[in-house]
């Protein structure tokens, strides 16, 4: 009789784990795809309505989600590198463990920051100007 693993529901590893956040990123981006084309579109129908949701967009809230949006975007596009490699490199099988540390490592380097200099604009508004 076999024993089950007890852990986690994914019990596939860090390769797992890129799976389940590349469909999350993947998603993410779809929905605010979605809204994107939809705020846009406003602009045809009612221009005041338009200004009105671009207004407040211009909140640390959304900067944040702008944050989020965009490290979405770049573990999604790095980690679909590396599903390439993977699936037309004949040796991306062997390599996908050391791929997916050097993706993490690139998403981390342009995350820092680029997470800095997108947030610049909204410290310096709540808590004044550092310069």
């Amino acid at each position: 009789m076999a024993t089950l693993s007890v852990g986690t529901l994914y019990r596939g590893g860090d390769g797992m784990w890129t799976w389940v956040l590349h469909r999350i990123t993947g998603v993410s981006v779809f929905f605010f795809l979605l809204v994107h084309v939809l705020d846009t579109a406003l602009v045809r129908v009612s221009p005041e309505a338009y200004d009105l949701v671009i207004a407040s967009y211009k909140t640390p809230i959304v900067n944040l989600l702008e944050v989020g949006l965009v490290g979405a975007v770049l573990y999604h596009a790095l980690n679909g590198l590396r599903i390439v490699l993977i699936d037309f490199w004949s040796q991306g099988p062997r390599y996908q463990r050391q791929m997916t540390w050097v993706i993490a490592a690139v998403w981390a380097a342009l995350m820092v920051p680029g997470t800095f200099f997108m947030l610049k604009h909204t410290a310096e508004a709540i808590f004044g100007s550092t310069a």
